[in-house]
């Protein structure tokens, strides 16, 4: 086999091993967003969550922050986590 085909093999290899780990990761990943006060249907980044154990762990870390943001004194928006990584 001459050199072209096996870089093209080589790239094609390295192409799929990249998307299937991205949807892993993106399959564990949590973000947390917040509201405005002036506009309750803004979404602002406000933390990612992807740490390379499993879902649960992702989740449960994002939740605890939601709860710490929202529960703090004379908040007036509104923070909570979604599934995946950040999306305007």
């Amino acid at each position: 086999m001459s050199l072209l085909p096996r870089l093209l093999v080589l790239a094609s290899t390295v192409v799929a091993i990249s998307g299937c780990r991205r949807a892993t990761a993106d399959s564990i990943t949590y973000t947390l967003y917040r509201n405005s006060v002036l506009d309750s249907l803004a979404r602002y980044h406000v933390a990612t969550f992807d740490v390379a154990l499993d879902n649960s762990h992702n989740q449960e870390n994002c939740e605890i922050a939601r709860q710490l943001f929202q529960g703090q004194p004379g908040v007036r928006t509104r923070f909570w986590c979604e599934k995946g990584r950040f999306k305007p």
